[in-house]
């Protein structure tokens, strides 16, 4: 088996990650969402077509990727959270 070309081990939020699902959520939602909005105004040219799109898209965009953004964010507050220790009595080895 070939070795992996990189690995990365984020700190924080993995914006790798952000990035796909908001790709991924934009499509699957955004897309339909703007062709239902689409019925609502008169699109002639193919000009008028694509300011639309990128008018009322881009919104959606950026909607979808604060969303993301901050659940990729509590998700990991809530892991680190979990791997600390309450007190220092719950950290006692084994060789007491």
């Amino acid at each position: 088996m070939a070795d992996p070309v990189a690995t990365t081990t984020p700190d924080g939020v993995d914006f790798g990650w952000v990035m796909q699902v908001t790709f991924v959520v934009t499509i699957l939602v955004g897309a339909p969402l703007v062709a239902l909005l689409s019925t609502t105004v008169e699109l002639s040219t193919w000009g008028a077509r694509a300011n639309f799109a990128i008018r009322v898209g881009a919104p959606i965009w950026l909607t979808t990727n604060v969303a993301a953004y901050l659940y990729a964010k509590y998700k990991r507050e809530d892991a680190a959270d979990d791997e600390q220790p309450d007190s220092a009595e719950s950290t006692a080895t084994d060789d007491e």
